[in-house]
C-alpha cells in the first residue's frame, strides 16, 4: 500500500479566500443577469475513509467533493440551481438555469434573502479546524489494531470491520445583502462491530467515537475493547415478558429521543402543522427544573457554527426553561411564515444540551429499580404529528438497580407528550460524540410487548 499524505490539510486561508472569490462572482453574475436578489454557498470536502475486515482492507478511499449552489429571487419568485463545476462558464449557466426557473415559479410572499441589518456581524473563529496527519498505511494500521482488540475473544466469530475517517470541509455563504463569510472544519472518526455467538445464537453490537481533534478521540484499542464488551454482553438475550415497566435510555439512545423533541419544535414541522408541538408556547413539555438549549459557539463543538443557513449570527439560547417551552428553532422562512423572529437555526440546531439531575449512571439505575435498560431502538415508528412512538428495542432486565440478563425482540410504545413530561432523571454520563449532549434518561412507565 502506497503511503499517502493527508488529503484535509490544505483547507486554510487560501482555499477559503478563492472559495470567497467563487461567491462573490456568482452573486454578480447573478445581479447582472437580472436578479433582483441572490444567495451562494459553496462546499469543498476532502478526506479518507479505511475500512478493513478480518485483518484484510477491504476500502480504501479517498473523496474531493465540491458544489456550488445558487438561488436568485426575481422579486419574491424563487429559482435555484447547482453545479459540481466551478468554471465561469459553468457558474454562468447554473445562474441562467435559476434564473430561468425563477421566472416560471409562482411568487412566494415569505421568500427572499434575510434583510442587512439581520445579517451576522462578524465571524468568530470557533477552532473547528484541526487536520489529521496521517497517511493510509497508519490508517490502515490503527484501523486493524481496533479491529484485532475486538475479536480478542474466543467467543467473537465475525466482525463488520473496523472504521477509520478523517476529513476536512470548507463552507462559504454570500448575499446580495451584502453577506460573505465562511469557515472550515475538521471532522474524524474511528468505529468497529463484531459478532458473538453463544448456544442461545449470535448478537452485534458496535462502537464508535468521533470528533473534530484527533488526538481526543478514543485509542483504536479503546474502541476495539469497548465493542467487545458490549456485544458479549448481549450473548443469552431473551425476550421479557409483556407489561408496562420505567426505562431508562442509555445516553445515545436517549440523544435520539431528544432529536424528536428538536423536531417538534423546529420550524418546518410548525408552519406545515406537522408537529405535536403547535401552538404549545408557554406550556410545559418537560418536568419542573429541566432546560433544553443549544451552544453553537462552543469551541471545537461537533455542531458548533458561527452563522446558520440564512446568514444569522447564531447565539446560545435555551428554548426550554424550567419544563416551560420557551421559544421555538426558526430559520428565516419558517419565522416569516409563522410570523414570528429568526432565532439562527436555518439549517438546524448546534450542540443541544439537555440539563441533568446531578445523577450518574449508576444511581440512575437504582432508582429505576425494576425495568429495562434500554440500548438499542430500531423502526420508523415515531409520529411527530401525533406524538405517538412505537419502537423495536433491545436492552437489559434490571432488577433492584442491578442488571440481571440481556433482552431482545420486544416494542416499547407511549406518546411522546407523556414520555417527555414523564422523564424523572437525566444523567451526568453525557455522550458528547454528536449534536445533541445528552446523559441517560428515566422515564415513567410504559407500555412493553415481549412475550
Amino acid at each position: 500500500m502506497s503511503d499517502h499524505p493527508r488529503p484535509s490539510a490544505d483547507l486554510g486561508p487560501n482555499q477559503l479566500n478563492a472559495a470567497k472569490d467563487t461567491v462573490a462572482f456568482v452573486l454578480e453574475e447573478a445581479r447582472r443577469q437580472g436578479a433582483s436578489n441572490a444567495e451562494v454557498g459553496l462546499s469543498l470536502s476532502q478526506g479518507l475513509s479505511v475500512d478493513v475486515r478480518l485483518g484484510e482492507v477491504e476500502t480504501v478511499e479517498f473523496h474531493r467533493d465540491r458544489g456550488v449552489s445558487v438561488t436568485v429571487y426575481f422579486g419574491q419568485r424563487k429559482g435555484q440551481a447547482s453545479t459540481s463545476d466551478d468554471r465561469r462558464e459553468s457558474l454562468r449557466d447554473a445562474v441562467r438555469a435559476a434564473c430561468a426557473i425563477a421566472r416560471h415559479t409562482e411568487e412566494d410572499p415569505h421568500a427572499g434573502i434575510a434583510d442587512a441589518g439581520l445579517l451576522a456581524p462578524r465571524v468568530p473563529d470557533l477552532d473547528l479546524y484541526h487536520p489529521w496527519a496521517l497517511t493510509t498505511d497508519q490508517a490502515i494500521e490503527q484501523a486493524q489494531q481496533c479491529e484485532a482488540v475486538a475479536r480478542d475473544d474466543a467467543r467473537i466469530v465475525n466482525s463488520e470491520g473496523a472504521s477509520l475517517n478523517t476529513g476536512a470541509s470548507l463552507y462559504v455563504l454570500g448575499t446580495s445583502a451584502g453577506f460573505l463569510e465562511g469557515f472550515a472544519g475538521t471532522h474524524h472518526s474511528r468505529s468497529c462491530a463484531v459478532v458473538a455467538q453463544d448456544e442461545a445464537g449470535m448478537q452485534r453490537q458496535f462502537w464508535y467515537d468521533s470528533g473534530r481533534r484527533a488526538e481526543l478521540l478514543a485509542s483504536p484499542e479503546q474502541v476495539g475493547a469497548k465493542a467487545r464488551e458490549r456485544t458479549l454482553a448481549r450473548l443469552g438475550a431473551d425476550v421479557p415478558a409483556t407489561g408496562e415497566f420505567p426505562l431508562l435510555f442509555s445516553p445515545e439512545m436517549a440523544s435520539g429521543l431528544i432529536s424528536h423533541l428538536i423536531g417538534a419544535i423546529s420550524g418546518g414541522s410548525l408552519y406545515r402543522r406537522a408537529s405535536f408541538l403547535c401552538d404549545a408556547l408557554g406550556s410545559r413539555v418537560l418536568p419542573e427544573g429541566f432546560r433544553l438549549g443549544e451552544r453553537p459557539l462552543m469551541p471545537a463543538g461537533n455542531g458548533s457554527t458561527p452563522f446558520d443557513g440564512d446568514g444569522l449570527p447564531t447565539r446560545d439560547q435555551d428554548f426550554i426553561e424550567d419544563g416551560e417551552l420557551k421559544g421555538y428553532a426558526l430559520g428565516l422562512y419558517a419565522a416569516r411564515r409563522l410570523g414570528m423572529s429568526p432565532t439562527g437555526n436555518g439549517g438546524g440546531v448546534h450542540n443541544v444540551i439537555l440539563s441533568d439531575t446531578g445523577e450518574s449512571r449508576e444511581a440512575l439505575l437504582r432508582r429505576l429499580g425494576t425495568g429495562i435498560l434500554i440500548t438499542e431502538v430500531m423502526g420508523q415508528g415515531v409520529n411527530l404529528v401525533t406524538g405517538d412512538y412505537s419502537r423495536g428495542a433491545a436492552g437489559f432486565w434490571v432488577e433492584n438497580g442491578v442488571i440481571q440478563r440481556p433482552l431482545q425482540e420486544f416494542t416499547i410504545a407511549g406518546n411522546l407528550k407523556d414520555m417527555f413530561g414523564g422523564i424523572l432523571g437525566s444523567g451526568t454520563d453525557v455522550d458528547r460524540r454528536g449534536n445533541i449532549h445528552c446523559g441517560s434518561l428515566l422515564l415513567s412507565p410504559m407500555k412493553v410487548a415481549g412475550r
